[in-house]
């Protein structure tokens, strides 16, 4: 497993994204990226920095991922783009300060793909998956879109595909991160303007990895570790994916 880099948006970055080092970066917004930074993955999901969007928020932080099949196997069985984005203002619409936003896409077996249920399926997964780590979160928003194709002319020996796709956004509840380990006895923190910055910022680490737990699980991929009753995954794509 790797930890992830990633590029840092606080309106003062280059054209790619990355980060300028701007000392006005709210400490808040720092510790939430370096806490996704250090987040370790399966070995199926390849972690990678892109540009974030620059319009949503005044700070913002983004990661795409792709997931692989076994080990040596390339093929692609699902992909998608995590968003973290800070207003230290505050924003009506979040209730709180930080927000993440999502895109996740996979293709389907046509059996799947026929289901009626599976909007409400992958969505269920998504919920599902913040819950299962005790992530508290508020304002779920988003949509599942099944997407079919069918392939005529010069393209027509293709079979018909089918794509599903999540658009979801959710607010993560802030909370104090824990403090360091202390090897000798606490030393009372002076009180007035001198007195530390005492943060409060979700646990972005665990929503990073719940959204990777929901990107294996529509991939098809079986659960990290012993195999979990009542968990169900889309099966595998028995074919390549087509670029």
């Amino acid at each position: 497993m790797a930890a992830v880099q990633g590029h840092l948006s606080n309106g003062a970055d280059g054209p790619d994204g990355t980060d300028a080092g701007g000392d006005d970066t709210p400490p808040a917004f720092r510790h939430a990226v370096t806490a996704l930074r250090g987040v370790r993955v399966r070995p199926e999901v390849e972690l990678d920095p892109t540009p974030p969007p620059r319009r949503l928020a005044p700070y913002s932080y983004a990661l795409e991922a792709v997931v692989t099949g076994a080990s040596g196997d390339d093929e692609e069985l699902a992909e998608g783009r995590l968003i973290l984005l800070h207003d230290p203002a505050g924003h009506d619409a979040w209730r709180g300060t930080f927000r993440l936003v999502t895109l996740v896409h996979a293709d389907l077996e046509p059996e799947i793909a026929a289901d009626p249920l599976l909007p409400e399926v992958c969505w269920s997964w998504l919920t599902g998956a913040l819950e299962a780590r005790g992530l508290p979160y508020g304002e779920p928003s988003g949509t599942v879109t099944r997407a079919s194709s069918h392939y005529f002319g010069a393209m027509g020996e293709r079979e018909p595909s089918t794509k599903i796709e999540i658009r979801a956004s959710w607010t993560p509840s802030d909370h104090p991160p824990p403090e360091p380990a202390r090897s000798g006895p606490r030393r009372r923190e002076p009180a007035g303007e001198g007195a530390a910055e005492r943060l409060v910022v979700p646990d972005t680490a665990g929503h990073l990895a719940a959204w990777c737990d929901l990107l294996c699980q529509i991939a098809g991929l079986p659960p990290a570790g012993a195999t979990e009753a009542g968990v169900v995954s889309l099966p595998q794509r028995r074919g390549p994916q087509a670029r």
